[in-house]
């Protein structure tokens, strides 16, 4: 490679993380056509209305649609996370080259000085000199100082080659850290277009509700958790279920806790908003013990525990696809940022379909 451009290509590096690392405005999809709970049919002057969808039908498409929302703000979260880390790497792959460039320069400057050396003294430097005289003492110090004039050559050579090919390397890392960067970018962006649609579809479904018929949507909720968690109960869950929380799990409790009336934002890991999995890792960051962002990383990389062994602090992992995460806080509840336009809140451990549980302590 021309290393000569090696130190442009560091400031282009350190120059375009300010551009990649500022936030992506989000804008919101178009929705996708949802029908509405009544309207005129115009096909024909007979003024007839389609066929009106029952609450429950709107109840279980809405939560369908914020089921998807949570999905690809996991898949989000994920590649924010991993464009962090690729812009923390390109910037101390930037600086080292930088620093290599630098040494180059003072290794060049060093080797010259003893090639000019060597030309001012006729090509032998002056320890090769000592050594053409009679006298044996000067003849010992020639053969000492030429042995050290060559060592010291020959390392600055050395590192020269060797800090040559750690700039090659550095180089090569940051372009393929690059290109994950890029990647990841483009992950962020599909997933942001996919979450403000389903964002939207829902909100426009929502939005064509009366008053009274959104008043009824979200008691229809609350007796879908309900029924969820009688079962769960009912099953005998909270049996062997009587364990005390560690000290990390209580701070993470008690943080939890104190969020409990703020916003589901997507994204979001406070402190004025949360989403699930934002709420989950910040309390744990607050106990000492940072986790992984996503609820499915957290269900990924945390350790599994039975849900008869479950104590305070733990999380419940959700749904099939590991797109949910709830606190477990004892007496068969959770804390939880259930969904857009929702809040921090309290519900019933079992409310959800539960995947299975993690302890971040363990």
């Amino acid at each position: 490679m021309n290393r000569r451009h090696v130190a442009a290509a560091a400031i282009t590096l350190v120059c375009a993380l300010t551009v990649l690392t500022a936030p992506v405005q989000a804008f919101a999809a178009p929705a996708p056509p949802s029908p509405p709970v009544t309207q005129p049919d115009t096909r024909s002057g007979s003024g007839s209305k389609t066929p009106k969808k029952s609450l429950e039908e709107v109840r279980e498409e809405i939560d369908a649609l914020y089921r998807k929302a949570g999905s690809a703000t996991d898949a989000y979260n994920l590649a924010e996370e991993q464009a962090k880390k690729q812009s923390g790497e390109i910037v101390k792959l930037a600086r080292a080259i930088v620093e290599g460039q630098s040494k180059i320069a003072e290794l060049k400057s060093q080797a010259g000085a003893q090639a000019r050396e060597q030309y001012r003294t006729g090509g032998l430097p002056p320890g090769a000199q000592l050594m053409l005289s009679d006298d044996p003492q000067l003849f010992l110090d020639g053969v000492s100082r030429v042995r050290e004039g060559q060592q010291a050559a020959q390392g600055v050579l050395g590192e020269l080659t060797r800090t040559q090919q750690d700039l090659e390397t550095y180089t090569q890392d940051a372009s393929t850290n690059w290109e994950k960067l890029e990647a990841n970018r483009l992950k962020q962006a599909e997933a942001k277009k996919k979450i403000n649609a389903q964002i939207a579809a829902a909100k426009k479904l929502e939005d064509q509700l009366e008053k009274k018929e959104r008043a009824r949507l979200l008691k229809l909720e609350q007796a879908a958790e309900y029924k969820l968690q009688t079962a769960w109960l009912s099953s005998g869950a909270l049996k062997d279920i009587n364990r005390e929380a560690s000290a990390s799990g209580k701070k993470a409790v008690a943080f939890a806790t104190e969020q409990i009336g703020k916003p589901y934002v997507w994204g979001a890991e406070g402190p004025r908003s949360y989403d699930c999995s934002g709420l989950t890792s910040q309390a744990w960051v607050a106990a000492g013990r940072p986790i992984p962002r996503t609820s499915q990383e957290q269900w990924r990389l945390l350790p599994h525990i039975a849900i008869k062994d479950m104590r305070p602090g733990d999380l419940i992992i959700y749904h099939g696809d590991a797109s949910h995460v709830g606190m477990y806080i004892g007496d068969g509840a959770i804390i939880h940022a259930p969904r857009p336009g929702r809040n921090v809140t309290l519900a019933g451990a079992g409310s959800m379909q539960i995947l299975g549980v993690v302890r971040p302590d363990k």
